[in-house]
């Protein structure tokens, strides 16, 4: 099952592939792939807070998007193409 023309993967970015491919790819494959990824952040909040660094999360959320857009960047880029290839697997 092809999902996207591979043309098309090529000229758009990790963010626009990932949305592409969401609503065009089996749902439950795709509900479970979205539950993984906040379970995950999940998990990350709990460690936060047993680690009491709940407080100094909320500052780095909001600072560094602004002192380090390009590295914010390139790991959400990475979760969407992880998150991608993924749903893509189990689709073929």
């Amino acid at each position: 099952m092809q999902l996207f023309d591979d043309d098309d993967f090529m000229m758009t970015t990790p963010k626009e592939n990932f949305f592409q491919i969401i609503k065009s790819a089996n749902e439950n494959i795709v509900e479970l792939e979205l539950e993984k990824l906040v379970e995950r952040l999940a998990i990350a909040e709990k460690i936060l807070e047993e680690n009491g660094l709940e407080e100094q999360y909320e500052k780095a959320v909001v600072s560094l998007p602004a002192t380090s857009p390009e590295e914010i960047e390139n790991r959400k880029n990475s979760i969407f193409i992880e998150t991608v290839g993924q749903i893509v697997s189990k689709c073929e």
